[in-house]
């Protein structure tokens, strides 16, 4: 049975969170260590931005100001994600047998069925968005938002997303994260991307509603984070047959994450400007 390592980081920044995942990457890259699955959490919430979007146009920086949301960009791709009462995982391995076989949608597959597990161990009967589900006319702040549009491998109950995730691949490895969201405000998710802001967050907070979902819900009990921390780790060692090895990051991941904060996350210049901009930064 392989082993992994286990990292349960707690809560931190937005710059430090996504710093550090790309620091595991190199290293996992660089084959200085093992598969890593960490678990995470947001302090204060914030929004991660698709590595490809732009921060002006899709997130309403004022309103982010006034709720006091960080916004951080992430190496991923995808779309914006509000992080606040979650449980954020991180995959981060070879693409190599058994469990990833060297694509984009077989890495996704694979974490799905893990997602799955894990989402119907609490009798939610999942199933996978994407493919089968009608196009939906959408404002603006329903199409930067992630968890308004459930990919093919991504998780829906009762036709809401309850799972998003974004992958980056790297010198044979990827990175994969994805939030769990227990609890989840619309109207704070609808205000902090309506960059427009000609929609009342109250009505634009019940449409998005609708298509986002989260954890607490639909439980007939509430989970507490640590609850759902151990249960998805727990998922992943039975579905893929690893042994998880609780860790801390190490020394050197710690520099690159410190150096990759000042260089990339903490840097209003990456985390807001175009990808043109931030490719010559």
């Amino acid at each position: 049975m392989a082993s992994w390592r286990l990292l349960q980081t707690g809560p931190a920044t937005a710059a430090w969170n996504m710093a550090l995942d790309e620091a595991l990457l190199e290293t996992v890259a660089h084959g200085t260590s093992p598969p890593v699955l960490r678990l995470y959490r947001w302090r204060p919430a914030a929004v991660s931005l698709g590595y490809f979007q732009r921060g002006d146009e899709v997130v309403n920086l004022a309103a982010c100001r006034r709720l006091g949301l960080d916004v951080v960009r992430r190496c991923t791709g995808g779309r914006a994600v509000l992080h606040d009462c979650e449980v954020t995982y991180a995959v981060i391995a070879r693409e190599e047998p058994p469990h990833f076989p060297g694509t984009i949608t077989g890495n996704y597959t694979a974490i799905a069925a893990v997602l799955q597990r894990f989402l119907r161990s609490y009798g939610l009967e999942v199933d996978a968005g994407g493919a089968s589900r009608q196009p939906v006319r959408r404002s603006g702040a329903e199409q930067s938002a992630c968890f308004t549009a459930p990919a093919q491998f991504e998780q829906v109950y009762r036709g809401c997303k309850l799972t998003g995730s974004a992958q980056k691949r790297q010198q044979g490895a990827f990175l994969q994260h994805g939030s769990i969201p227990l609890e989840l405000d619309p109207e704070q998710l609808f205000a902090a991307l309506d960059t427009r802001g000609k929609v009342n967050a109250v009505h634009g907070g019940k449409r998005l509603a609708r298509q986002v979902g989260w954890l607490n819900r639909w439980l007939p009990e509430a989970v507490t984070l640590a609850e759902v921390e151990g249960r998805l780790a727990a998922c992943f060692a039975a579905t893929l047959a690893v042994s998880l090895e609780p860790d801390e990051p190490h020394a050197g991941e710690m520099r690159r994450c410190a150096e990759l904060v000042r260089e990339k996350y903490g840097n209003p210049a990456w985390n807001l400007a175009g990808i043109a901009h931030c490719q010559r930064i």
